[in-house]
């Protein structure tokens, strides 16, 4: 038994991990400020972006490594104090190696002054290789099995095989909406702070609720640790001391670093903790952001060069309709709050009923 009981103390447990990557952050992003400018790692703006983009140019960029530095000390942090690491050293590392593709793509935009950096056909094959290595992870050396929960009704479905595309599509498309969402000023940092500050509670809930119902064990043989889910208040902090210095006006970005490792993070943690299923409803924005981009180059080469939205993703577009950064910025964090929130009644009130 580890030195806190998780289950009785999810507040501390959440809290001691939060705090250190939020401190570790702010103070590795702090002191990258001054060393990104001196070497000049400053972000290349895209040239079809927004007007107002293009006074940015010149802010430092792979900011994703204070998020790296403190993600990593927040989890150190919970496997000391809760005396037990399960999986959690291991999706540290899945978030560290796709925060590790998004420096080398950084690197890449850096040298060549441009904003591209690695061909997208390597970044995906790197990505689907690495999802791989974590589903072969989650069903050989933690053997986890290929049942998969669904929420809501809490029931479980082995889906064999199908583990294998179920998964990988799960953490790349995470992986690539985050970065597409990453595009404003403290956008990506404060749509991914609010999924993560809550994913532990969804951990939480859904596990008492597919445990019992009417009294009786519903799911058996999942294999589950609250443990797992302490990689979701180390990624919060981070986002959260990360966010000091991107807010709008932002004095630095986070880059691909930041915003494939928080993708990475987001994923993997939500897969290990079995509630992988909320990721579309908590992270709306993500998918919203994505589908907006499909959407676009879908329409651009299928109708003759017409566009759906004024530019994609997303966020440009409502730019684009006169909206400020940072309306758009309070809008898309809030409505990533409502989702959090509504799905968190839903299963506290499930709760209730159960205990009827």
């Amino acid at each position: 038994m580890g030195l806190i009981s998780i289950e009785a103390n999810l507040a501390l447990s959440v809290a001691i991990p939060f705090a250190v990557s939020l401190v570790v952050t702010a103070v590795v992003t702090a002191l990258l400020i001054p060393f990104l400018k001196r070497i000049k790692s400053t972000q290349a703006i895209y040239e079809l972006a927004p007007e107002e983009h293009k006074q940015k140019s010149g802010t430092p960029t792979m900011g994703g490594i204070g998020i790296l530095c403190g993600t990593a000390a927040g989890c150190v942090a919970a496997v000391i104090v809760l005396g037990a690491m399960s999986n959690l050293l291991f999706i540290l590392a899945i978030t560290l190696v796709f925060g590790g593709i998004g420096m080398i793509d950084d690197m890449k935009k850096i040298t060549k002054r441009q904003n591209l950096g690695l061909k997208a056909r390597h970044k995906l094959v790197l990505q689907i290789v690495i999802a791989l290595a974590c589903v072969l992870y989650y069903l050989y050396a933690a053997d986890m099995g290929t049942y998969i929960i669904l929420p809501f009704v809490w029931n479980v479905v082995d889906i064999g095989p199908w583990i294998y595309p179920y998964m990988i599509f799960i953490i790349v498309a995470m992986v690539n909406s985050v970065n597409l969402t990453d595009g404003l000023d403290g956008l990506a940092s404060g749509t991914s702070f609010v999924v993560a500050i809550f994913f532990p509670v969804f951990a939480l809930l859904g596990f008492s609720l597919s445990l019992t119902g009417g009294g009786e064990v519903v799911i058996e043989g999942v294999s589950r640790s609250m443990v797992d889910a302490m990689i979701f208040p180390a990624l919060a902090g981070a986002c959260i001391g990360f966010l000091i210095f991107n807010r709008h006006p932002a004095k630095i970005f986070m880059g691909d670093t930041g915003s494939l490792a928080l993708g990475g993070g987001l994923s993997a943690g939500a897969i290990f903790t079995h509630v992988e299923l909320f990721l579309p409803l908590a992270g709306f924005v993500f998918v919203a952001e994505a589908l907006s981009d499909i959407i676009q180059v879908g329409s651009y080469k299928l109708r003759n060069g017409k566009r759906v939205f004024k530019m994609a993703p997303l966020h440009h577009h409502f730019e684009l309709s006169g909206w400020h950064e940072k309306k758009v910025v309070a809008a898309f964090v809030t409505v990533t709050l409502v989702m959090c929130v509504v799905c968190t009644v839903v299963l506290v009130l499930q709760g209730r009923a159960m205990d009827l």
